[in-house]
């Protein structure tokens, strides 16, 4: 979970938590849905959620992502877009020790 303050000259600090949805989130995600004219995302989320609740969420693996139209949720979206992409690219396999090291000795220029 990752809170982030931000200031903005001339407005309060906002405060914006981007987390993994719950099964409880539900209903708010259904009533984001609803404002955003559209239908709410299924499988794994991504929410943005302020003072205000929930303002935005996003499908981890792909998909449509649901605002607040009544909110400016751009940057919340590039937010959760961002850690979106963290998140896959974290699942990726990792190479092992010997495969690594077989592909530094592949680059390795021929000495004469």
């Amino acid at each position: 979970m990752f809170r982030i303050a931000a200031q903005t000259p001339g407005t309060a600090i906002e405060r914006v938590t981007v987390r993994h949805a719950r099964a409880e989130d539900a209903g708010a995600l259904e009533r984001l849905a609803a404002l955003d004219s559209a239908h709410a995302p299924g499988g794994p989320l991504l929410v943005a959620e302020s003072d205000a609740g929930i303002v935005a969420a996003l499908p981890v693996g792909s998909g449509r992502p649901i605002a607040d139209p009544f909110e400016p949720t751009a940057e919340v979206l590039a937010l959760l877009e961002l850690r979106a992409t963290q998140l896959r690219e974290g699942r990726k396999p990792r190479r092992g020790l010997g495969e690594r090291i077989r592909s530094l000795l592949r680059r390795r220029p021929a000495t004469a």
